[in-house]
Formats: C-alpha cells, structure tokens, sequence
C-alpha cells in the first residue's frame, strides 16, 4: 500500500520507514529536515522536504500521491523547549497535525483509510498517582509539548469523524536505540553513550532516581508495522511498565563502554515528569504487541552506533 510518513528523515519514523519498506509498502516521506537527517531516508522511500505547517504544500504532495495510509511522526518533542516557548510546539504539534488530517481527509484514497499516530504516554499523563499508567490514566500534562500531543489526539478525532477514516494513536514511552540524536534535548541513553564514549562527563538532572519506562526503537517500529492492518479508533501505551532511572542508564552504559568516570548532577528541570512508567496490556490485546529487547541488549546496539 501507499503510505506517507511525515517525520520520516527522524530517529523513531525512520525506523517505521524502514519496517513498512521491508514489508513491500510503498513508502513516501515527508520531513523538513530540522531536527531529521537525510542519511536516516530510506533509499527506496521518496522524499519530500517540506513543513507540516505549509497547509498549501501538504495539499499538493497528497494529491499526488493519494495515500492509503499515514503515520505520523512529525512533531517538535522538546519538553523544556516548550516551556521557554510554546508557540512553534503548538504550531507544529497542532496545527501542522491539522493541515495533514485535512490534506489525507481531501486526498487519501482506499475503503481503510488510517492515520496513525506517535503520542506521547511519557508527558501525557504527568504525574499520575497510580503507575504504571493505563489508557484510563487522567491526562495531566506538566508541558506545552505535553498538551500539544494531547489536542493532537483530539484533533485526529475529530477529523476521523468528519472524513471517516480510521485512527490508531500510540502513546509513546521513551524510545531509544540508533539514529537517536545524541545532541539533541531528549534522548538520554544517546546524549549519555555519546558524551561517554568521548571521555566526557554526562549531566543528571536531579538526584538520579527520575525514572522512565525505555522502550526500543526496532519495538516500537513493529508496532506500527502491526498497526497497518489491526485495531480500529484505538489509543494504546507502548510500554514494559517497567521503571529505569537515570542512574541505571548511567550504570549500564559505564559498564558496556568500561567509563569509569562519574556524572554531574544538576537541579531537575521545570515540567519534566519525575516518574511515568506505562502499561501495554490493551496493545498486548489489540496487536499481540508486547516489546522483546532487553535494556542492556538495547543500550548496547544504541552505543555502539553512536
């Protein structure tokens, strides 16, 4: 089938490019190239460099391609960036996840017409009193980036309602493994692999114990390969419900790259969640999904890239 992939020149998107190509789609991506790499584009995926916020530009690429599909990454995801300035993470975030609902509401093509795409389960639901979180977790969002994934969802909704198409919404927890920007705001099994790696000393924010749940990044594309064909106006977490702190992903890395050295600590920073972990039993449910790469096993394919 046609798919278009916006975001597709990014870490995790790339990686789903990659997975619908091996499977015999046919795959189209658009990114700007902002915060994505041509390197990360699929040989055989067409290419499209353009902003999600040109509503006139995402018409034209539409029309001519008439997907049956979209998956869309595309999105500015930098908690405390959007907290300095919430403006261009609303706008990409919301507005341009708009003008690509109306350009695949206009244009797509195909009786199963669906939109998936990548939420975020990690600043969605802020600090929940319960975790691991469920889908009938209450959003909370602690972020501007976490409320601009969240009338994201909302927006998708919407709009499958009036064009009727079909959605299926993942909500992210923290996705690592190659190609992850290891000079980029979030990131931190890249930022720290990388800043190690050159004998340097990464920065914790806090104490240590912020925890996260880590998913990989070839898991997370397995899910969206699945979601092509399976589940129907859903929203699920991705996620082991299992809870890794900063200091583990510290201890991890030191002990695969032999880094002796110590880290910094520094205050935590405004917004950032403290800890989230997520349930995935509905994806477990609706896709047979459930993750299969070990932390350890994960960090190493993702250091070793670096």
């Amino acid at each position: 089938m046609k798919i278009i992939i916006t975001g597709g020149a990014g870490f995790i998107a790339s990686h789903v490019a990659d997975a619908y190509i091996k499977a015999g789609h046919k795959v189209c991506v658009i990114d700007n190239l902002s915060t994505g790499f041509l390197k990360n584009v699929n040989p055989k995926a067409k290419f499209y460099k353009a902003d999600i916020r040109d509503l006139a530009e995402m018409e034209r690429i539409f029309k001519k391609e008439k997907p049956e599909m979209v998956n869309h990454h595309a999105a500015i995801a930098e908690v405390v960036k959007s907290l300095r300035d919430p403006i261009p993470t609303l706008e990409v975030n919301v507005l341009g996840t708009t003008n690509v609902l109306l350009s695949f509401g206009n244009y797509g093509t195909g009786k199963n017409k669906k939109f998936i795409f990548s939420s975020t389960g990690g600043a969605i639901y802020g600090e929940p009193k319960k975790i691991p979180a469920d889908e009938t977790t209450p959003a909370m969002p602690l972020s501007p980036y976490g409320l601009s994934k969240l009338l994201g969802e909302e927006t998708i909704k919407f709009y499958a309602r009036q064009y009727g198409f079909h959605y299926f919404i993942f909500r992210y927890p923290n996705v690592y493994g190659p190609r992850q920007n290891p000079k980029g705001e979030a990131g931190v099994v890249a930022i720290f692999g990388g800043l190690m790696k050159a004998g340097k000393q990464p920065t914790i924010f806090g104490d240590g114990t912020k925890a996260r749940d880590y998913v990989f990044v070839a898991d997370i594309a397995r899910a969206n390969l699945i979601a092509l064909h399976k589940g129907i106006n859903e929203t699920t977490n991705l996620g082991w419900g299992k809870k890794t702190t900063d200091q583990m992903i510290f201890k991890t890395i030191s002990e695969i790259i032999n880094y002796s050295g110590k880290p910094a600590y520094a205050p935590y920073r405004k917004g950032e969640v403290y800890k989230i972990t997520i349930k995935a039993q509905k994806a477990k449910k609706i896709l047979g999904w459930e993750p299969s790469t070990t932390l350890k096993e994960g960090i190493k394919k993702t250091v070793i890239s670096l």
